[in-house]
């Protein structure tokens, strides 16, 4: 049970969104590989086409904050709870 509303530290978050553009990046590389190795046909301009689409994605993926998750809102109540004595 989270007792806070406050989302995941920044360096998660950063590492998060580094690991989705690292992989986007690959797959773009792998892309770009096989159009060449495909040869020509309609393999190629669509392996081209989404090596060429990707980098958007994986950037606007990759700027995208950790969307908050459900149930992280406090527990109604919980402010009448009573505490420890000092």
């Amino acid at each position: 049970m989270r007792i806070t509303t406050a989302p995941q530290s920044a360096a998660v978050d950063l590492a998060r969104r580094r690991r989705q553009y690292v992989v986007s990046m690959t797959a773009r590389s792998v892309c770009f590989l096989g159009a060449v190795l495909a040869g020509p046909g309609v393999l190629r301009w669509v392996l081209i086409a989404a090596a060429v689409l990707l980098p958007s994605f994986a950037v606007i993926a990759a700027n995208a904050a950790m969307p908050r998750k459900p149930g992280s809102d406090l527990q109604p109540g919980a402010s009448d709870r009573r505490e420890l004595a000092s």
